[in-house]
């Protein structure tokens, strides 16, 4: 009987476990992101919140610690994942790829910067995710 209660409560504790690995890399994502954004708009690099960034470099090099972070973010993933850590990494790739595709329509009808940039945010999102699972894996 012992023996049967353990089986039968492994499964929500393991889905317990995936969902914060998951949540665990995207709120590292989250924060990194913003709190990157933050610095750069106090230190003067980026133009105040309220205006939009039309300077393909500073988005270039938004783009670049984005890339940086959502592949740490789905490393971390993998790492706290209790099973196929690479899924793992990959379903945080498919959260990120449906945000930023709201996002990119949502730019699209306003005056933020650049289009390229939200479109570079969704074609990159998956290709980051997998890298994150891949290094991972590479241990």
């Amino acid at each position: 009987m012992a023996t049967l209660s353990a089986e039968s409560s492994a499964p929500p504790r393991r889905l317990l476990r995936s969902t914060g690995a998951i949540f665990s890399g995207f709120i590292s994502v989250f924060v990194l992101s913003l709190g990157t954004d933050q610095a750069l708009h106090v230190l003067g690099v980026y133009p105040p919140w309220t205006e939009p960034m039309y300077d393909s470099g500073l988005n270039a090099l938004a783009l670049s610690y984005r890339v940086v972070y959502t592949v740490l973010g789905s490393y971390i993933t993998a790492r706290l994942a209790p099973h196929a850590p690479m899924k793992h990494a990959l379903i945080l790739g498919g959260i990120g790829f449906v945000l930023s595709l709201a996002g990119a329509i949502g730019a699209s009808g306003m005056n933020l910067g650049p289009m390229w940039y939200p479109i570079a945010l969704v074609i990159t999102t998956l290709p980051c995710a997998w890298l994150g699972g891949y290094l991972y894996r590479g241990k």
